[in-house]
């Protein structure tokens, strides 16, 4: 039975329409990621359109085609590069961003420069407290007092030196007491002296040597020094001395230098000092009791 073509079957049966059924065409809507800034009704977005229902993502068999075309991608992107000892392909790292060395560098030299300023400020102030201390020092100097001379042995009579000249000649042995005291209160000194010279008419007769000791502080300490004198040529001033011995009053003259030494601090700070001390007197050659010194009869410098 044959039924008139209507246009619209006219129209579906057109050659140049596909003869395939209809395609159903699927929209799917995902939210923004700019969800945060803009509205929400404004930011939603059409995805591409899918010819058949297996193309769309909801459908089964999406999964196991995007899986399989995933991992041939996976294994497409690594093929061709090498492989570590346990077999996994090895990959560029990922280089952080900044440089850190110049951060340890400047912190290192952040702390030498602290370093270097404490011990400077360290070197600065014990500079200062040991030049407190030695100028607190120096005002102690030792209080030297000659006591007295004794006259061993005094001899005079005709020689000759070494030359063969003829003249007169003295031997005498004498010994000087002095008492030495440390007014320092917190340092000890080192006592010394040069040569201890008694002197007649600018001639030394007899000559000794103050030994070398420590006295410690607030103390006092009495010393004695030997003097000798052998066979000393006069020369011109034998006459003079002749004259005197014969009066039992001979002009001798005692000259000498006391040095003094304090540590105050170890051996970094040291205080020094020198006292130069002069004494007249009159011996008798014939007495051997000691000459007891005045204190106007000695100059301390």
């Amino acid at each position: 039975m044959l039924h008139a073509k209507s246009d619209s079957d006219v129209t579906s049966l057109d050659p140049s329409s596909p003869r395939s059924p209809r395609r159903h065409v699927y929209y799917v809507q995902s939210p923004s990621r700019d969800s945060n800034d803009e509205d929400k009704s404004s930011s939603m977005q059409h995805t591409p359109a899918y010819n058949t229902p297996t193309d769309s993502p909801s459908h089964p068999s999406y999964g196991r085609h995007s899986r399989a075309s995933s991992s041939s991608r996976f294994s497409g992107t690594f093929r061709g590069r090498k492989r570590n000892d346990k077999g996994w392909p090895e990959c560029n790292v990922i280089e952080e961003e900044g440089d850190y060395d110049e951060f340890y560098e400047d912190n290192g030299y952040t702390r030498r420069c602290q370093i270097l300023i404490a011990l400077l400020g360290f070197v600065l102030v014990f500079s200062i407290f040991c030049l407190i201390i030695w100028g607190a020092s120096r005002p102690y100097k030792a209080k030297i007092a000659v006591r007295s001379l004794t006259v061993h042995n005094f001899y005079f009579g005709e020689g000759a030196d070494l030359t063969g000249v003829p003249t007169k000649m003295l031997t005498m042995n004498c010994s000087v007491k002095m008492n030495v005291y440390n007014p320092a209160t917190f340092f000890g000194i080192h006592v010394s002296s040069s040569p201890v010279n008694l002197m007649f008419s600018e001639i030394a007769v007899a000559t000794g040597q103050l030994r070398k000791y420590y006295q410690p502080r607030k103390s006092h300490r009495v010393v004695t020094v030997n003097l000798q004198g052998n066979k000393v040529p006069l020369y011109g001033a034998g006459a003079g001395l002749a004259v005197s011995d014969g009066n039992r009053r001979v002009p001798l003259l005692l000259v000498f230098e006391v040095r003094q030494r304090g540590n105050v601090v170890g051996k970094l700070v040291k205080t020094r000092h020198q006292r130069r001390i002069s004494c007249s007197l009159l011996v008798d050659s014939r007495n051997n009791k000691p000459v007891k010194l005045k204190e106007k009869s000695c100059k301390y410098d």
